[in-house]
């Protein structure tokens, strides 16, 4: 089959996955013949991306999270007033990408968590058909545990999926842990896709802290603690475009532009993780072994969801600022739950190639005619 990606270019893990599904696409004889990301100013989408992909890739505005500048998260009231200010440009990127798929017309269409992937099947009802891959997904399962007192967040997340999945023939949720599908809801629980880099890395347990933000705003929470405790060795990546690939704050504090070999290579060798909550970083982390600290971006509920869900399964310990002293005092209590995820993640590759050969059945006995165009 010829198949399309639409990707969320938000953060990194939307990205990864792609990047694995392309890699297991391929190996069973598929073509990835494009994949078109949504990107938004101030944000580049990484040079790994278009490395590892093997595929054209094709670029559109899209909406964006917008972060307060120190460090305080996210910005509900300037999101939401940046995205209704640039809606005419978010329309033509909505016809950009129509125009793309006529142009390209390929069989199938994935699309992981991208804003317009439910709006396009909506506005243009394409016969395509189009599978949407991303953990958000798993929120719509009426198992999924949420915080405390958020019954108006849980609404409107889930009201944000499901527009992102409008007439979608299936939904796959990426989950830490086996849990029940529900086909009822197009839900289909299926486990964590990462890159071959990070099932081919061998862990060992070095002496520092790796530290990955989503916002270099973020770094300031990083900089108070290591101040107070310049004995812990911490190297931290982020996006901040402003400074060297790599900046020594001091001799136990780095900080390196986002680097994708670089960065699993420091992975693999780390004592423990400190992320926000970002699903993917969490569960490379899982894979190797390495315990993990979940900071949930301020604001941002998704992150918070994600940072219950990693608890629940054995992933770590989560908290609400960049305070390393509670994963110092965690680490002696951790229980190592690589093992289980390891089988849980092997699991996976003959679960998407089942859930996408359903379309391979349909376009050898629907064949598309090209165009002579």
């Amino acid at each position: 089959m010829e198949i399309l990606f639409l990707v969320q270019g938000e953060g990194r893990g939307h990205l990864t996955q792609a990047i694995s599904m392309g890699q297991i696409l391929r190996s069973r004889g598929h073509k990835i013949v494009a994949a078109m990301v949504g990107t938004s100013p101030g944000r580049q989408v990484p040079s790994f991306f278009d490395e590892q992909i093997l595929a054209p890739v094709l670029h559109f505005d899209a909406p964006n999270i917008i972060y307060n500048a120190q460090g305080g998260g996210m910005n509900l009231k300037k999101t939401l007033y940046t995205h209704f200010s640039n809606l005419p440009k978010y329309l033509k990127s909505l016809g950009k990408i129509n125009k793309a798929i006529q142009e390209i017309r390929p069989d199938l269409i994935i699309s992981f968590y991208d804003t317009f992937g439910g709006l396009y099947n909506l506005v243009y009802r394409s016969r395509i058909p189009m599978v949407c891959i991303a953990h958000q997904y798993l929120l719509m399962h009426p198992k999924f545990i949420f915080p405390k007192n958020s019954l108006i967040n849980q609404l409107l997340i889930n009201l944000n999926s499901k527009s992102t999945s409008w007439f979608a023939a299936k939904r796959l949720a990426l989950s830490f842990r086996e849990i029940p599908s529900r086909p009822d809801l197009k839900i289909t629980v299926v486990p964590p896709l990462l890159r071959k880099e990070v099932v081919q890395l061998v862990p060992t347990r070095g002496n520092f802290f790796l530290v990955y933000m989503t916002h270099h705003s973020l770094s300031r929470q990083v900089i108070d603690w290591h101040l107070a405790h310049p004995e812990v060795v911490l190297h931290c990546f982020w996006d901040n475009a402003d400074v060297s690939d790599e900046f020594a704050f001091d001799e136990t504090l780095t900080f390196h532009r986002i680097n994708s070999r670089k960065y699993l290579d420091m992975l693999a060798t780390c004592g423990a993780l400190v992320t926000t909550a970002g699903f993917e970083s969490v569960c490379e982390a899982m894979y190797l072994g390495k315990p993990v600290m979940m900071v949930p971006v301020p604001n941002h509920f998704e992150q918070e969801c994600n940072a219950i869900d990693g608890v629940i399964s054995g992933a770590g310990v989560t908290t609400k600022s960049f305070d390393l002293s509670i994963l110092l005092d965690y680490l002696p209590k951790h229980i190592d739950q690589s093992e289980k995820f390891r089988n849980w993640y092997h699991s996976g590759e003959e679960t998407f190639v089942k859930e996408i050969h359903t379309f391979d059945k349909q376009a050898s006995v629907n064949p598309k005619v090209k165009s002579e165009a």
